[in-house]
């Protein structure tokens, strides 16, 4: 049965919505490459989080990124 955003592993409950919805999306197309439910789901969870820091957290914020000072 393939996860949907009203039900969704209870591990997935506490993530902003934006990043369960990826993270439910990969979980079920890993599921459908054979992966068992649990390993799905922590897979689709990392990837998820990596995929939202990667997209939607600032840059300016980012604490690895170097400041160029213009003098």
């Amino acid at each position: 049965m393939a996860w949907t955003e009203k039900n969704y592993p209870q591990s997935m409950k506490n993530l902003k919505k934006i990043v369960r919805d990826k993270a439910i999306e990969i979980a079920n197309a890993l599921k459908n490459k054979g992966y068992n439910d649990q390993r799905a789901i922590s897979i689709a969870t990392e990837k998820a989080e990596q995929w939202y820091k990667d997209h939607h957290v600032s840059k300016k914020n980012d604490p690895f990124k170097k400041n160029k000072k213009h003098s």
